[in-house]
């Protein structure tokens, strides 16, 4: 269990909209997991192989360990492609996965690749040893090589194995963790950030959740909840100060217990970049935005190859009527998750440029500004 406690946006008294779950992360969803394995090793000046290193991974268990690889739904959207998701292109074509999510850092994606279809490997043996099977992991990336000695290379296969043992529903920490761990946002420190929605269609209750690697933005942009806070907030802008381009990018994934078929969960992953919009980015050229959204519902098994083969599926899915319920929440709880992420964020001393401290966000600072505006519930 992932049980570390840390001061959330709804503990600051944010106006946040919606019914969060009972943990108010993406494990809100039934048989999701998440597990982390974060990596800090030594400090001073940064010398390439050796560190400072300030990095992770992040896994995502779909179905949690489910007794066969079975597919979830999903639907992806790129709001600009300036950064990699693995596996894309058959959710694209089919509209589904069967594997975890690991997101780490950019010069990682091929060693998470590497541990995953490893770890997919050993997980369902029979089914990958005795029919013609091939395992497709979906890993995803942002850059964090301010704080980080990224070109050192620093995670291993371990490293990733780790973090998908470690995967367990429950709370999810927040801030410096997993692939979170040396990311910035809105040039204050970022990280891993989750949140959720509950909801009800027509007497059927369902949760629709997120969980955000966020990366990505400029002081000047920042917004929350409507407040303009990073046009008060001015001070130790690092990026805007020196190369004037943030260095980052953001993963979202949405998660649902919704059915919901392919094209509907494309365009639910869209809503993720409405999400991220609502806290002032625009989507800067060098940031890769980058959005997933998977359906738990739907809970078949796909033999492999070789394997006597259904002739067909039934699935349920949404009627489109009630889209803008399920929207609504996805914006809201993307929203919250880059909140969060900030919130529970420390302070890091960067390595690129060196010299200076990335900070985590003044909580005080950030309830002044929207007490200011009149903004703050609490």
């Amino acid at each position: 269990m992932n049980t570390v406690k840390k001061p959330r946006a709804r503990d600051l008294g944010l106006p946040l909209g919606g019914q969060p779950g009972r943990w108010n992360a993406i494990t809100d969803v039934a048989g999701v997991e998440v597990g982390y394995c974060t990596l800090i090793d030594g400090d001073g000046e940064l010398e390439v192989g050796k560190g400072p290193v300030y990095t992770g991974v992040t896994a995502i268990l779909p179905r949690g360990r489910s007794d066969q690889p079975r597919p979830v739904w999903a639907g992806q959207f790129d709001l600009n492609g300036n950064g990699e998701l693995t596996g894309s292109h058959w959710i694209k074509d089919a509209g589904y996965f069967a594997s975890p999510i690991c997101i780490t850092n950019t010069h990682a994606v091929g060693m998470a690749h590497h541990a995953t279809v490893g770890w997919m490997i050993d997980q369902y043996r029979d089914y990958y040893h005795n029919y013609h099977s091939w395992a497709m992991p979906v890993i995803a990336e942002t850059y964090d090589g301010m704080l980080n000695d990224i070109c050192g290379r620093h995670v291993g296969e371990s490293h990733v194995l780790e973090a998908l043992e470690s995967a367990a529903t429950g709370p999810v920490a927040e801030g410096n963790v997993g692939g979170g761990a040396g990311m910035q946002t809105y040039e204050f420190k970022g990280g891993t950030g989750t949140s959720s929605r509950r909801i009800e269609i027509e007497g059927h209750a369902y949760t629709v959740a997120a969980l955000v690697q966020s990366n990505f933005g400029l002081r000047p942009e920042f917004s929350v909840c409507g407040v303009p806070v990073g046009k008060h907030l001015t001070e130790n802008a690092i990026l805007s100060e020196s190369t004037g381009h943030e260095t980052g990018s953001i993963i979202v994934v949405i998660a649902t217990d919704v059915p919901m078929l392919p094209i509907q969960l494309q365009r639910l992953a869209k809503r993720g970049a409405l999400g991220i919009g609502k806290t002032g980015t625009y989507g800067g050229h060098f940031s890769g935005d980058i959005m997933l959204a998977f359906s738990t519902a739907n809970n078949i098994f796909m033999p492999p190859l070789g394997a006597d083969q259904p002739r067909s599926f039934n699935l349920e899915c949404i009627n489109d009527a009630h889209s803008d319920q399920i929207h609504e929440a996805a914006v809201q709880a993307v929203e919250e998750s880059v909140l969060n992420a900030m919130i529970a964020a420390e302070s890091v001393a960067t390595l690129k440029p060196a010299g200076h401290v990335l900070e985590a966000i003044d909580h005080d600072e950030l309830c002044r500004v929207m007490r200011q505006y009149g903004r703050l519930s609490a």
